[in-house]
């Protein structure tokens, strides 16, 4: 099962370094800590389920002030959460959280990894979790971790009980003790064991905590101290925990940087019980290993350390390099050699990067590259030598005295090279809860290192070192200033459907326009459009040129649409030419705290069919914290806009809308909307409609948000397929322009809805009920009630994923919500 990972990973010390575009020298302060761990043995790894989990004030104090090397294993990405930031889901928004930890990881020191679990929404048992993941398939991976990054203490965040507040969280607790005993047999996942030994960590232990009114801490667990101030980092390792925290900028994340000490407190949970602290009864140090002399020379090192001139202990640290070269442990003695050699570069002021001056690149194509070269030090480093992927340049060339060498040369692109995209998100997931991953060996990483590199060899006295370099872009920003980010390699065609959703009348045509974005000529060509295996319509004779965007429109005609028997389906776009087929976008995502980021889907698009009828026209859209329910309600043929305050308060305005609808969250995110709360009552009680969707309760603009009172809670249904009971068929939002039945809540996705009201005026009136398995029964889905001569409803069902997704029968019940008024 474990294929061999043919791409070379030279000089690549924490998975946080793995996709640098340059490499840099560490700041003193940073070389000085990273000494300080490498004579500090012990590992720990912190487990939990989700970005933004893990405990980065004890992070923070692991890597600062013990000085051990700390890794955090998120077990999903967080692709079930909200964003705060945009419309991305799923996916694309755990792309986004990934990034987001990588660059908490740069600021607390921490490593990263991850699982192949997906997260598919807010669980709320173990047993609710473990029907969408597969036990075994997450406990492999959290094993092959272990095995691979060696930690001798393994903390949970959680429980594997109801005190973790989420199934995933409590999951996690699970999955971490099966594999913490499992990592050390040899008859558990041994497919693992062709590139990775078995692994006894000494102990596991959950982190205990306060959240809210939830204290799991007691007087008798094991505490410690944590938070001191580090003159090095100018701040405690609570305010450092702040900065890190806040960088989960798509969760609304922001934490306060808090000064000062505070206790951790920690329960054991297996292997030896840690009686004084983590690490009872662990190598702490070489010595402790029976290796003494290399702490010897490390504290001989530490102590004449030169903040000022880190390059004087060169000669010491080349001595420590040939030490460790000689260790008979190969585990202990590679993960060692990354660092010490992470060490002497940064001592000796190296920095070296491969760039060009755009952005993206054709497999096959050729492009002028600038390899940019320092060395700060006074010992002399010699480059030996240059591969540049198909050829090497032998040079025997000094840098030294602080001068940049600039080579230029034109370096061509594999043929066979990929498009850039996460390798996680490569092949379709194996389900709606696990990702499949191309390369079993890439399991854990967050991202993997770019496989096109330029390879240097050094000589630095008598000692050799390999260094890569990744192709990367290189632009000056006037905001930011230099700007490195990977080369992205792209296909030679991509394509995309210009809208997420189409809607096919009976007896007419339809218009379907493409994108197509063309990076090299493609002449003669053809696009079907497919649902399934049948081929709907072809067109032939298309003819694209090198960089060119193209928005063309294609007419099926009423004819081939009517072969079409289902009401909602997935079409899809295929080009052929010259014997090739493309069939995927790119997909780009640019925030300013992130690098960009590009992965590619197939050129799908849903196209319903059927009975849907909505009798609304105008409708105006408060944004919340970002959904794509605007674009699917432009698409069903309705104006859409997008309101300004200017507009909410302009009750002449406000009045030409059909109805108004809240994006999600919006009570959360729009702190303006308590100044608008009476316009918005107005326009109902003159005959106005709005739907209202979810909203949490956290930070709230406003309590009394609903046309009568109504408070919300955190009570869910997460089961997509749950029973629902229609309580008043004959309602008119039941029955009007749809008719809506149980059939209308097949194909859910992910969940039924979230924050459910828990008490309400009784004004309101209910229209389902809803539960998840063995729990009791909720109204609280939809709320209506008529005001004046207008309607109010609020509904937490989470039309925000099923529209997206072509849901027939949420789109139904959402167009009767629209059209109350009519």
């Amino acid at each position: 099962m474990f294929k061999r990972l043919t791409a070379i990973f030279t000089l690549c010390l924490p998975v946080m370094f793995c996709a640098a575009q340059q490499v840099r020298p560490a700041k003193s302060a940073e070389i000085y800590r990273e000494l300080k761990t490498l004579k500090h043995l012990p590992k720990v790894l912190y487990l939990a389920a989700h970005p933004d989990d893990e405990n980065t004030g004890l992070l923070s104090w692991l890597i600062n002030d013990q000085n051990v090397e700390t890794a955090y294993l998120s077990l999903t990405r967080g692709d079930g959460g909200q964003n705060l930031l945009g419309t991305e889901q799923g996916a694309a928004l755990g792309l986004i959280r990934t990034h987001e930890l990588l660059e908490a990881r740069k600021l607390d020191g921490a490593q990263q990894f991850f699982t192949r679990a997906i997260d598919f929404g807010f669980s709320k048992n173990t047993n609710d979790t473990f029907k969408q993941w597969d036990a075994d398939s997450i406990t492999a991976d959290v094993v092959w971790v272990i095995r691979k990054f060696r930690p001798d203490v393994i903390i949970c965040r959680f429980p594997p009980t109801a005190a973790a507040g989420h199934g995933q969280h409590a999951a996690s607790a699970v999955v971490a003790e099966k594999a913490f005993k499992a990592a050390a047999d040899k008859n558990m996942f041994p497919n693992q064991l062709k590139y990775v030994s078995v692994w006894q960590p000494k102990r596991l232990l959950w982190n205990t905590f306060r959240f809210g009114s939830v204290n799991t801490t007691a007087e008798n667990q094991l505490k410690l101290t944590v938070g001191q101030y580090d003159a090095q980092l100018g701040m405690g390792y609570g305010e450092l925990a702040g900065l890190s925290r806040s960088l989960h900028k798509s969760q609304g994340a922001g934490t306060q940087s808090v000064a000062g000490v505070r206790t951790e407190y920690f329960t054991h949970v297996a292997g030896e019980p840690a009686k004084r602290g983590l690490f009872d009864g662990l190598n702490m140090n070489w010595s402790d290993k029976g290796v003494g002399d290399i702490d010897e020379l490390i504290d001989i090192i530490l102590l004449s350390f030169n903040y000022n001139q880190p390059d004087k202990s060169l000669h010491g640290l080349l001595m420590l390099r040939k030490k460790i070269a000689a260790l008979p442990d190969a585990d202990l003695r590679k993960d060692k050699l990354a660092t010490i050699d992470h060490i002497i570069l940064s001592c000796v002021g190296f920095m070296g990067e491969v760039v060009t001056n755009q952005p993206e690149a054709i497999a096959g194509n050729s492009y002028n590259f600038r390899l940019n070269l320092i060395s700060r030090s006074a010992s002399p480093v010699i480059l030996e030598s240059v591969n540049w992927l198909n050829q090497t340049d032998n040079l025997n060339r000094k840098l030294s005295g602080d001068s940049l060498i600039t080579i230029e040369r034109k370096i061509q692109i594999p043929a066979d090279a990929a498009p850039t995209e996460p390798y996680w998100l490569a092949k379709p997931a194996k389900n709606a809860a696990t990702f499949s991953v191309p390369n079993d060996t890439l399991i854990g990483l967050p991202e993997v290192q770019s496989p096109i590199n330029v390879l240097l060899s050094l000589k630095i006295e008598t000692e050799k070192f390999d260094v890569q370099l990744p192709l990367s872009f290189k632009k000056l920003d006037p905001v930011k200033g230099d700007v490195v980010e990977g080369l992205r390699i792209i296909p030679a065609l991509d394509l995309s459907f210009t809208e997420p959703v189409y809607f096919a009348k009976e007896k007419e045509g339809l218009n379907i326009t493409l994108r197509l974005r063309a990076n090299k000529n493609l002449n003669y060509g053809k696009i079907s459009f497919k649902i399934g295996n049948q081929v709907i319509k072809t067109f032939q004779g298309i003819n694209l040129a090198e960089n060119t965007i193209n928005t063309r429109n294609f007419l099926i005609p009423a004819e081939d649409l009517a072969a079409i028997k289902t009401s909602q389906n997935k079409l899809e776009a295929v080009f052929s030419s010259e014997s090739a087929e493309y069939t995927r976008g790119q997909v780009m995502i640019q925030y300013p705290h992130l690098p960009t980021l590009q992965y590619f889907v197939p050129a799908t698009t849903w196209l319903i069919k059927g009975d849907v009828k909505v009798l609304a026209k105008k409708i105006g859209y408060i944004e919340g914290a970002g959904d794509l329910i605007p674009e699917f309600l432009r698409q069903a043929g309705l104006q859409v806009d997008v309101l300004t305050e200017a507009d909410i308060l302009n009750a002449a305005k406000l009045a030409t809308y059909d109805a108004v609808v809240t994006g999600v969250r919006v009570i959360n995110t729009e702190k303006r909307i308590k100044n608008w709360q009476a316009a918005l009552r107005s326009y109902v009680e003159n005959g106005g409609t709005i739907v209202m969707q979810y909203n949490t309760t956290q930070d709230m603009a406003l309590q009394d948000f609903g046309i009568y009172p109504l408070s919300i809670s955190g009570k869910r249904v997460t089961e997509e397929n749950a029973e629902v009971k229609i309580l008043k068929p004959d309602h008119k939002l039941l029955n009007y322009p749809n008719k809506i039945t149980a059939e209308d809540f097949k194909g859910w996705v992910q969940e039924r809805g979230a924050y459910f009201p828990d008490k309400w005026d009784d004004k309101y009136e209910t229209l389902f009920e809803m539960h998840d398995t063995d729990e009791e029964p909720l109204q609280g889905s939809t709320l209506y009630a008529k005001y004046g001569k207008g309607n109010f409803i609020y509904s937490p069902l989470a039309f925000f994923r099923q529209l997206p997704a072509g849901n027939v029968g949420a789109a139904r019940l959402f167009f009767n919500f629209l059209s109350a008024g009519k």
